[in-house]
């Protein structure tokens, strides 16, 4: 059936249509454009809710869009307090090196059946794709398989990176795929690998033929609004956004409204001006990013972020955290949006970006072109396969 392709193996801890998550999202996209040219396998989990890390799929094995998905038990559910704690000792700087792998136990996902299948069945695959840094099937699983592993860390500035227990993960991949030259430079300076072969990816950017903001403002009755779309948590620093938007209406008394869509896993003021959605249609959210005048994305944390791609694909401005380099190097590249890194610069690019409709749509057009040239599939596609050619040279 397949034919004389090579059998081309992803790695990552959740994977399904039901899933949500960036680096998940990306995987499927990746995986299913390679089907073309490769056998396409992937090793995961049978989670789809990571705060639990529960088993929900009950298949071992399944077909989705062309590839093959194993899936494996999680040995132990992930436990919110006792995770946190550690994790809080961890960000304070306490935590002792020897407990580093007690921190990757504890956030999971535990799959030793997954890494036993890696150790059993690696001369099956000419190459191996690991997705994402910070999870245990790529930390146990990456060094088994390292000479003929392509690894797209997905990595930003954060706590996490200082570990000592992801070095080898970094050293010893065959290739890497960037997803920006924020992140290129920040894996070079922190892990002293650059002598490691690496071309660029990221997320080829995609919307719906038909996109209409109109329609998005008929069904939930709104107006004049600015939108964040994403996971609404501490991680995505969410708080800090309610903060500054409602002290921004204590002294702008306009009709402007916070709309939210994601799934929220912290509270939510309640505020009249704030408007979540909830988790919506992709045609809601494409319709809902069409009508806000922009979206905004407070994240300090952020590899790529497909959202803001999205928002200059519509031809939409962006108001980021300057503090995550990967945003704030989005807008000075494009030119399609303005950071702030404290309140006094998110209410001066608000006010900015509000009052002015021509510097909105140069700023939307602006962005658009810059995805249009950067964030295509066939780009990302073909340098993802050259990378995994590399790989799978002895």
């Amino acid at each position: 059936m397949h034919g004389d392709k090579k059998k081309v193996c992803f790695v990552i801890q959740r994977y399904g249509k039901e899933v949500n998550g960036g680096a998940e999202t990306l995987c499927r996209e990746l995986a299913e454009r390679l089907t073309d040219k490769y056998e396409v396998e992937v090793l995961t989990t049978k989670a789809i809710d990571y705060m639990t890390w529960k088993d929900e799929y009950s298949s071992d094995e399944e077909e989705i869009c062309g590839v093959k998905v194993r899936r494996f038990s999680v040995s132990r559910l992930r436990h919110r307090k006792p995770f946190n704690l550690i994790n809080r000792i961890f960000k304070e700087g306490l935590l002792p090196t020897f407990m580093e792998n007690r921190w990757l136990i504890s956030q999971g996902p535990v799959v030793p059946g997954l890494i036993d299948f890696i150790k059993e069945h690696k001369d099956d695959y000419r190459a191996f794709v690991f997705m994402t840094y910070l999870y245990y099937p790529t930390v146990k699983g990456l060094p088994e398989v390292a000479e003929k592993s392509v690894f797209l860390p997905l990595a930003h500035d954060e706590p996490f990176l200082r570990m000592k227990m992801f070095e080898p993960i970094f050293t010893k991949t065959k290739a890497f795929f960037f997803e920006t030259q924020e992140e290129r430079d920040l894996v070079f300076k922190k892990f002293k690998c650059d002598h490691i072969p690496y071309k660029f990816g990221g997320s080829g950017v995609e919307v719906p033929d038909k996109v209409c903001g109109d329609d998005f403002k008929k069904k939930y009755e709104l107006e004049n609004y600015i939108i964040y779309a994403g996971r609404i948590d501490d991680g995505k620093n969410c708080k800090e956004l309610f903060e500054f938007f409602l002290k921004y209406k204590e002294t702008h008394s306009d009709d402007l409204k916070l709309v939210l869509i994601g799934k929220a896993v912290i509270d939510i003021p309640e505020a009249l001006d704030i408007v979540p959605l909830g988790f919506v249609s992709e045609q809601d959210k494409f319709d809902g990013m069409a009508g806000a005048k922009l979206l905004v994305l407070p994240s300090k944390f952020e590899s790529l972020s497909i959202v803001v791609l999205e928002a200059f694909s519509l031809g939409k401005p962006v108001l980021v955290n300057g503090e995550c380099e990967v945003l704030k190097g989005h807008c000075d590249k494009s030119g399609g949006g303005l950071y702030y890194t404290d309140y006094e610069g998110f209410e001066k690019g608000l006010t900015t970006l509000l009052s002015d409709p021509s510097l909105r749509e140069e700023m939307g057009e602006k962005g658009k072109s810059y995805v249009n040239e950067r964030f295509n599939w066939k780009v990302i596609c073909d340098n993802l396969s050259e990378m995994i050619e590399y790989a799978s040279e002895n």
